[in-house]
């Protein structure tokens, strides 16, 4: 007990210091727990700690990411992934073991040992990926979904590698299998194990097949019984429940964990328990997955890697090379451009931490031998360690790159002059100039953002690029003849310059201006703006309505409660925003805390008043 007491002291110390320290430096926290790892190596080899051991555990980790993104993932969304699927998967997986599997035969192994060096390094490491593209908020983009769905692909190609390995035994290795002795997929239990390739087969499918039966027809029922109990932690030992029985169902049919997890996290995709399940499983996750990337940077064996650096850095290069190569043609022909494209290729070129199970199968079915298969799993935890500096080259260079060519783009020559004007076609401009449009009005729309520009102009919407703050730009829309500003930019600092200047400049016009919060409105008013839009401020309406029905009030209730307190609101916003100063910080104004003071005073007692006599009437 004491001795795990320590390890886990350890390990925790590690990652409390390294990962914050990698984070400050914009490392990310996947580079952070390796280097962690690799720092405690000599440690845990001193307690005799068997890294591989711990590692099978920390795996877990892995299950559970997968579970959490099947949740967020639904059935509808994943079919229509179907392209990416087969496409950019299925080119990926096909072509960098063709491309690996051609380098291993030119460097003299036999067809059997380069096929599976192929297939082994041709997969990709789904819990870097995945971690690294959720800090960085990528996964929803565009190179960020089609890597996931070139990993959705490679987890689904480990059941075909996994059958195809025994098949591949090198006749001079088999009395070295025997000795180290075939093992399952996951060093465990494999009930196929002995079973015939299409027994085997069926047996995988049908356990499949059975994940999704019990996500749909068992699994709700089960959480609607334990929600009945209302104890959180019987509903998260229920969660755990049901993943690491998932976990031992596909391990024992020869099948990732990891696919069994996110088929059950898709089919719950559409549960009423569904953030209730994630919420629960997040910190599991967290804690296990860093403990996973420790136990990758510690399993390093240094010594083995000085003595043949030169094949593993070899080896390491040319996966990386070669599957860079794949990525960039497979994600140019499939249509990704630009940033998107260079973050598909660079964030998928490593091998993937099924290669440390695929390459023990291997050993155990005389299909590479131990010298070989040592200096692979060297150069799997290397290249996993290269990839945290690819997303640093992508973030510093890539990205930034193309910001800079954003920013050096000429803005569009307008060629026509409306009464309104639309500064920012996002959320809130892109409602506005449909409505306008719907209503037969035309509307001069001003974007600074290219990619979206490029999406719509698919659509036929016709969008002019360029910074709506420039004064030539605007003069070129025909401001001076303009009745309506539309300032619905996302950056404050553009609102508040452009705000400035129409009001300072064009006193008669219009200007309808978005603001961020209570505060910016207040800012606005001051600047001269008297049409101020607060952009969550009706949503916030309508669910405070909905909240007042759901407490019993009927409709038409609500309703007048919500206008009472609209009125009430807007009234003393007014008074408020008239105490308002542009050179002191609001909470450094005191006649404006005083006002506000004052008005809360005055107002508070006269709402509740209009609401208990609203709710009477009600009644």
């Amino acid at each position: 007990m004491t001795g795990f007491l320590i390890l886990a002291f350890v390990i925790l110390v590690a990652g409390v210091i390294a990962v914050p320290l990698a984070s400050r430096f914009g490392l990310g926290s996947v580079l952070g727990y390796l280097l962690a790892g690799i720092a405690i190596g000599p440690l845990l080899t001193a307690l005799k700690v068997n890294v591989d051991a711990l590692q099978v555990f920390a795996e877990f980790g892995v299950v559970m990411m997968l579970f959490i993104v099947g949740l967020e993932l639904e059935p509808k969304r994943l079919w229509a992934m179907r392209g990416k699927l087969l496409g950019l998967g299925g080119g990926q997986v096909f072509l960098s073991t063709l491309a690996i599997t051609g380098i291993g035969l030119i460097t003299g192994n036999p067809w059997q040992t380069a096929l599976a060096i192929g297939m082994i390094l041709a997969l990709s490491s789904t819990a870097i990926i995945v971690q690294s593209l959720n800090e960085k908020n990528l996964l929803r983009s565009e190179g960020g979904e089609a890597s996931f769905s070139v990993l959705l692909v490679q987890d689904v190609a480990v059941i075909p590698i996994l059958a195809l390995i025994p098949l591949l035994a090198v006749p001079g290795l088999a009395g070295a299998a025997a000795a180290h002795g075939a093992e399952g997929a996951h060093g465990g239990l494999d009930l196929t194990a002995n079973m015939t390739g299409w027994l085997a087969a069926l047996v995988r499918i049908g356990a499949v097949g059975a994940v999704i039966g019990f996500g749909i027809y068992l699994i709700r029922p089960l959480f609607r019984y334990i929600a009945a109990a209302n104890l959180r932690e019987l509903f998260t030992a229920a969660a755990l429940v049901v993943v690491i029985g998932i976990s031992i169902l596909m391990t024992l049919v020869g099948l990732s964990p990891a696919l069994g997890a996110f088929v059950a996290g898709v089919v719950l995709a559409t549960s009423e328990y569904r953030h209730e399940l994630e919420s629960d499983i997040n910190p599991f996750k967290g804690l296990l997955l860093g403990l996973f990337f420790i136990t990758v940077g510690a399993g390093i064996d240094f010594g083995l890697a000085a003595e043949m650096y030169h094949e593993v850095l070899f080896w390491a290069a040319v996966t990386i090379a070669a599957k860079f190569a794949v990525l960039l043609g497979v994600g140019w022909s499939y249509g990704l451009r630009r940033e998107a494209l260079w973050l598909f290729s660079l964030s998928l070129p490593q091998a993937g931490e099924f290669a440390f199970v695929l390459i023990a199968f291997a050993v155990g079915n005389a299909v590479l031998d131990q010298d070989l298969a040592d200096m692979m799993l060297l150069v799997v935890a290397l290249t996993m360690l290269v990839t945290p500096l690819l997303f640093i080259l992508y973030d510093k260079v890539i990205a930034a790159a193309y910001c800079g060519r954003e920013a050096e783009r000429e803005a569009d020559a307008i060629d026509e002059e409306n009464p309104v004007i639309i500064a920012g076609r996002g959320r809130m401009g892109g409602i506005v100039d449909r409505m306008l449009d719907a209503a037969g009005h035309r509307a001069t729309v001003i974007d600074y953002n290219s990619t979206h520009l490029e999406n719509l102009k698919k659509f036929g919407i016709k969008t002019y690029f360029g910074d709506a703050t420039r004064p030539d730009l605007l003069a070129s829309a025909g401001i001076h003849k303009a009745k309506i500003l539309v300032v619905a930019l996302d950056e404050r600092e553009q609102i508040d310059r452009l705000v400035r200047y129409a009001c300072d400049t064009f006193p008669d016009l219009h200007v309808i201006a978005r603001a961020i919060d209570r505060d910016h409105v207040y800012h606005l008013w001051a600047m001269g703006c008297r049409d101020i839009v607060r952009e969550t401020y009706d949503s916030s309406l309508r669910m405070g309505r909905s909240v007042y029905e759901a407490l019993g009030n009927d409709r038409q209730s609500a309703i007048a409660m919500v206008e009472a307190f609209e009125q009430m609101d807007r009234t003393s916003m007014r008074e408020v925003a008239d105490a308002y100063r542009l050179d002191i910080p609001a909470h450094e104004n005191e006649a404006l805390l005083a006002k506000i003071r004052e008005l809360k005073a005055e107002w508070d007692p006269k709402l509740r008043d209009a609401m208990d006599e609203i709710t009477k009437r009600g009644r």
